[in-house]
């Protein structure tokens, strides 16, 4: 099938590359044009394990414009909108990008049935506003009788970054909100491959065993918007949960990381995003969490739950920095390394990124912060150029007559380290994922969260 996938972010870059190595003719346009020319050179705008692998093997399927014109919407069988939906103030999505591009695929529509699918983060009821503008656009752009031929469906993604390509190719479901059974025809073959995991394995992404099929869940416009969020609000809610629970557990001298197995052992409950730490942050959780508040705002509701969810996991970052604070009673002068900068590993995100905000507090208190990523560290001079933060290229730089450290994401490389050549400094491990047991026998003295 022909495939436009408007938006090469994460979202856009997995989409794109996976349907292409399905045997599908995929476009990837971007107004930005310079990631169209990275995209040119077989190089990708973000970092995430096994796309850009991935995207040598399909260059002969998919191609990258800046142009609506050049896209070809007029023969195009499915077009996804994967444009970014940041978070406004009042905690609304901007929806700015995606009634540019509404817009611009109606200025472009042909005669041929097209399925515009709605693949961004957007709020409830979006489908129907996209269609409403589209037709709106349409009609106030085609003044020569031709009539419009498309469908609106929402297809939300699931896509754990770090691990984006293997959620792409053997997701646990995949959902189509609409009515209309031309549109369900088109996503049932364009999707046929992922239903029945009959495609050979890319390399580096073998298929889990006993995967033999992918269940399709087809259901209105709006039920497919709201399961997105519900989803992300949920596992939001079980780390929040978790954290609660390690900060009493703290108190009473339990470990909480005995706590989330014996928890994670019932199968009701399960052991996914029962990990203490520093809580969540990326492009999804905060954002969706809040989306979903001020959409039940809107029908004068009030979400106590998700409500409390978010303030326990933005108060995890300021207690990681009170711990610190406890252990060195003055912060001021001190030097403080943060390992990791990144919002998890395998990405180069730094989009609600923990670090971010322990950063801010440490300066706040007076502490000089060094910081280290193995990948994001380009991203955070870019974005981050006023923090206040020296960026390091080498850990050790980093490690440098620090005076603590503080491990913020949970990159295979710190655990790794020679900690032996390391001066016996307090750590403050963010994500209770270093061997405490080996460095305690070192001399070190961790504080872990919820230990």
């Amino acid at each position: 099938m022909k495939v436009l996938v408007i938006g090469t972010g994460y979202v856009g870059m997995n989409t794109g590359v996976v349907l292409a190595y399905l045997g599908n003719q995929v476009t990837c346009l971007d107004v930005n044009e310079e990631k169209i020319a990275l995209l040119k050179q077989g190089k990708t705008p973000v970092y995430e394990p096994h796309l850009e692998e991935t995207l040598q093997l399909v260059l002969n399927n998919i191609r990258f414009t800046s142009s609506y014109a050049e896209a070809d919407i007029p023969n195009t069988d499915v077009v996804f909108i994967t444009v970014g939906t940041p978070s406004l103030p009042d905690g609304n999505a901007d929806l700015r990008y995606v009634r540019q591009a509404a817009e611009s695929i109606a200025e472009n529509l042909g005669e041929k049935f097209t399925v515009i699918v709605n693949k961004s983060t957007v709020p409830i009821g979006s489908g129907n506003w996209v269609e409403a503008i589209m037709h709106e656009h349409f009609n106030s752009n085609h003044n020569n009788g031709e009539h419009e031929d498309f469908n609106v469906v929402s297809s939300p993604e699931f896509l754990a970054q770090g691990s984006a390509m293997h959620d792409s190719f053997y997701p646990d479901r995949i959902v189509v909100g609409s009515h209309c059974e031309r549109s369900v025809e088109h996503l049932q073959e364009l999707f046929a491959p992922i239903l029945r995991q009959d495609f050979p394995a890319p390399p580096g992404l073998p298929r889990p065993e006993g995967l033999t099929e992918v269940p399709l869940l087809v259901c209105d416009l709006t039920s497919a918007e709201m399961i997105k969020y519900a989803a992300n609000a949920f596992l939001a809610l079980k780390i929040s949960y978790v954290n609660e629970i390690g900060r009493l557990a703290n108190k009473v001298g339990a470990d909480i990381q005995a706590v989330s197995k014996g928890i994670g052992l019932d199968k009701r409950i399960g052991n996914r995003f029962l990990n203490a730490g520093l809580g969540w942050g990326g492009s999804c959780f905060g954002k969706d969490t809040a989306a979903l508040i001020a959409t039940a705002r809107d029908y004068r509701l009030e979400m106590p739950i998700i409500e409390s969810a978010r303030a326990i996991n933005y108060g995890q970052r300021v207690l990681a920095v009170d711990l610190l604070q406890e252990k060195l009673k003055i912060l001021k002068g001190k030097h403080i390394a943060l390992l990791g900068f990144s919002f998890k590993p395998n990405t180069d995100d730094l989009r609600d990124a923990p670090a971010i905000d322990i950063s801010k507090l440490l300066i706040q208190r007076g502490a000089l912060v060094r910081a280290h990523d193995p990948v994001a560290l380009s991203n955070a001079r870019s974005q981050y150029k006023d923090l206040g933060v020296v960026f390091c290229d080498e850990v050790g730089e980093a490690l440098k007559d620090a005076e603590a450290i503080m491990l913020v994401t949970e990159w295979p490389e710190y655990r790794a380290l020679d900690w032996k050549a390391i001066p016996r400094v307090p750590i403050v491990d963010g994500r209770n994922y270093l061997d405490r047991e080996m460095l305690e026998g070192l001399g070190f003295s961790v504080i872990g969260i919820g230990r």
